[in-house]
């Protein structure tokens, strides 16, 4: 199949679909964005004053239609939705625990790729994970993969029976370090530190630790090491959080609870 035209409608404005939509305005997209929202924010009605977008246009079929809204108003809205599907649309779901199957039965296409996407999109800074169906064309593949990257880098395409798992990493994970850094200052302020500037002492160590480990040619527990002295203060820290039941068993059970969760969206 051909690489698909220029053209999109976008279902769902909000954090992470305007994410994309503004990175498809910024690296000047060659094709009309549609946008159908039926609270638009004051970002998207801007876009479309300044002829960036258009808002909510009749039903239609799409080229390309991405469907980035919370999975639990899927089936509410999928009537709205089909409505813009048509015989040669490429659906792109950023919906958590809707599969491919599920997709493709209720929008009556076979033609629907998946895509997790994560807050640091927002930023440019994210990592999507992608994933087909096996008899999707390489040029869906690849065009999916180009529409992906306003948000930063894309994985994939990976097998669905592997999205749960990935999707706990990635999709949770900024979660994950946000909770580093809540904790971090907490503690800091229990320890006596001032809450802003335990707080930005946390922010700023997490930024920085991310960008040398990104830098680096080291694996990150080479990297820890480096930093930590026999019998030092760092040392002393990590012999509690590296406890048996602290750290990592924590973090092998919280992954797990969140695959186990994917897959109950799913119905598997």
């Amino acid at each position: 199949m051909a690489r698909p035209e220029p053209g999109i409608t976008l279902v769902g404005g909000g954090r992470m679909g305007s994410a994309l939509a503004g990175g498809w305005i910024q690296s000047n997209y060659d094709g009309p964005i549609a946008i159908i929202d039926p609270q638009p924010s004051s970002q998207l009605t801007d876009w479309e004053r300044d002829g960036k977008i258009t808002l909510n246009p009749a039903p239609g079929p799409a080229t390309t239609l991405v469907v980035a809204v919370k999975p639990q108003v899927f089936d509410k809205i999928s009537d709205q939705i089909r409505a813009h599907v048509g015989p040669d649309t490429l659906v792109l779901s950023i919906m958590a625990g809707i599969t491919l199957d599920s997709l493709a039965r209720t929008l009556g296409t076979d033609r629907v790729a998946r895509a997790m996407p994560n807050t640091p999109g927002l930023v440019g800074k994210g990592m999507t994970l992608l994933c087909l169906p096996d008899e999707a064309s390489a040029d869906d593949g690849d065009y999916l993969k180009a529409l992906l990257t306003p948000l930063g880098d894309v994985e994939g395409p990976i097998g669905e029976d592997m999205i749960s798992a990935a999707t706990a990493i990635s999709g949770c994970g900024p979660a994950y370090v946000f909770l580093l850094a809540e904790v971090m200052a907490a503690a800091g302020k229990a320890h006596g530190l001032d809450q802003d500037m335990a707080m930005r002492l946390a922010k700023k160590t997490i930024e920085g630790a991310g960008a040398l480990m990104m830098e680096s040619e080291e694996a990150p527990s080479k990297l820890r090491e480096n930093v930590t002295s026999p019998g030092g203060v760092t040392k002393a820290a990590l012999d509690v959080l590296m406890q048996d039941t602290a750290m990592p068993s924590l973090m092998e059970h919280a992954v797990g609870a969140a695959i186990k969760r994917d897959r109950e969206l799913s119905g598997d």
